[in-house]
């Protein structure tokens, strides 16, 4: 923001605090309170439009105000500008309007990397690798445009036309195509598959809206093929909406067990309970988290370890236990605000601490030690990351399972097997790029021979004896690479080169080879 404008965003900021102090005393006269102090800002902005000395955009210093306001609460109520509304809503509704197609930019050009399974572009042949150069009467390459400009283009409303000037690299070819935009899914589950005759795998990204629906689709799918116990890899899963985790969960629990109840200011609790609907209530369950598993998925995790379901694997998840709720401000931007805590079954809260009472209170008063944003890097300083010993447990947070079992609240829930980060998969950023490159760059000249290769194929044959992963070497033409970094660099370039021909699961199976998660699970297998 203009420097020019701290003044006065401050001014505007603090109004709004004195609005929100009011709000949420219990002043039974809050209301004409607030109404007062809402004339206060209006006059300050009439002031400011009227006699400040320079030109001001009042509807920026606005959206600044409200959005220091609202950190004034707590890390996760937020502003949403209207220009990212759209986005936000698309992201948890789990759809779009466009032409269904993954694309990446290469050398300013729209590179379609794989068009999306049952969409509009894949009904009209277009594949994976075609160049889309105008869109319309729009020249889309040459220009640099970034990602918003470009999505501007290919998205619109239902049902809308765009004409599309294609060229095909395999063949060497220019043509027209028409296609129909429609409804888009954003996939929430990333991957499902077998890892052996018995064990089934799904990968969760999100909780939006579509999100059971495929998420049951992929259960039933491994149940056909003789699943007997399922990994559910919650891993940077930030959330999304409870009722979604809820019914996740109720799959998996026998009838009345209680998921997970929220309490609101007033002291209102609402609770959720499984019922008779689950499919997967005598299955075998592993869950797998990490520290940036948040939310929804900390609900989930939660939810069946204080029930003694499964067993819960990785390291303690991010500790986000506030419920948002959407409220529309009517000039297309909106607030996501706090209105209720959640507990876990056994009355846990796992909300990490963030000072919200002696903020309130005290204004003047320190946040935290360590700030709110930094925690989870503060644990890897802290050797937490790497050592179940170094989690900071409190005892008078300490809660009892059913079965025994004891769980703790007051940030996150701890895993009951820890598996520590594993450091020796990181590589130097230097190598990322120009292996994106030639991963892309490998596939897209030799598509017609790796199209026929089964996953399967790939992973026992490909570059078996080295000498694409040697090709790339000499592209880097970086002489200090440690014998140990090489071979890294090799299994990765593989994985990326799968990511290019087979999508998502590819990438995944993978590196499943070397997951220690995965092999976790496969120990626990076999007791």
């Amino acid at each position: 923001m203009n420097k020019n404008y701290l003044p006065i965003y401050f001014a505007i900021a603090t109004a709004f605090g004195i609005i929100v102090g009011y709000f949420f005393s219990g002043n039974t006269a809050r209301f004409s309170k607030v109404s007062a102090h809402e004339q206060k800002v209006k006059r300050l902005i009439n002031f400011i439009q009227r006699d400040y000395v320079d030109e001001v955009d009042t509807d920026q210093l606005l959206d600044g105000a409200i959005a220091e306001m609202l950190t004034k609460l707590d890390p996760h109520s937020v502003y949403i500008p209207k220009e990212n509304l759209q986005a936000v809503t698309e992201s948890m509704q789990g759809n779009f309007v466009g032409i269904g197609v993954q694309f990446r930019l290469i050398k300013d050009t729209i590179t379609v990397i794989h068009p999306m399974e049952g969409g509009p572009s894949v009904k009209k042949g277009i594949l994976a690798g075609d160049r889309i150069l105008m869109a319309d009467e729009d020249t889309l390459f040459g220009k640099s445009l970034r990602n918003r400009q470009i999505l501007k283009r290919l998205k619109g409303k239902p049902s809308s036309k765009v004409k599309l000037q294609v060229y095909r690299k395999s063949n060497d070819s220019l043509f027209d195509v028409t296609v129909k935009r429609g409804k888009i899914n954003i996939k929430s589950v990333d991957v499902a598959y077998m890892l052996n005759d018995s064990v089934g795998y799904i990968k969760l990204d999100r909780f939006a809206q579509n999100t059971y629906r495929e998420f049951k689709t992929s259960l039933d799918d491994l149940l056909t093929k003789g699943m007997t116990d399922l990994v559910l890899d919650l891993r940077g899963n930030g959330g999304g909406f409870i009722h979604i985790a809820n019914k996740i969960v109720d799959e998996f629990l026998e009838d009345d067990k209680l998921i997970v109840f929220t309490k609101n200011n007033g002291g209102e609790t609402v609770e959720s309970f499984a019922t008779e609907k689950g499919d997967f209530e005598e299955g075998g369950l592993y869950v797998l988290i990490d520290e940036n598993s948040a939310s929804a998925s900390e609900i989930v995790a939660g939810a069946l370890q204080d029930n003694d379901k499964g067993t819960i694997i990785g390291r303690r998840s991010f500790g986000k236990g506030l419920v948002q709720e959407e409220m529309d401000l009517g000039d297309g931007s909106a607030v996501r605000l706090t209105t209720a805590r959640y507990y876990t079954p056994t009355g846990r809260s796992i909300q990490k601490p963030y000072n919200i009472g002696l903020e309130l209170k005290n204004p003047n008063a320190l946040r935290n030690s360590v700030n709110y944003g930094d925690e989870v890097e503060s644990r890897y300083r802290n050797g937490e990351l790497f050592n179940k010993d170094s989690i900071k447990l409190i005892d008078s947070l300490q809660y009892e399972t059913p079965k025994g079992k004891i769980v703790y609240g007051g940030g996150g829930i701890v895993p009951d097997v820890f598996v520590p980060i594993d450091t020796t998969a990181y590589l130097p950023a230097i190598f990322f790029t120009p292996m994106n490159e030639f991963a892309f760059n490998y596939v897209d000249n030799h598509r017609r021979e790796l199209n026929e290769l089964s996953f399967e194929a790939f992973v026992n044959d490909f570059d078996k004896e080295g000498e694409i992963s040697d090709e790339f070497f000499d592209k880097v033409k970086d002489k200090r690479i440690s014998s140990q970094t090489r071979e890294k660099l090799r299994k990765l370039l593989k994985i990326n080169i799968a990511r290019e021909l087979f999508n998502d699961e590819g990438w995944y199976r993978l590196n499943h080879l070397d997951d220690n998660m995965i092999k976790q699970v496969f120990e626990l297998e076999k007791k």
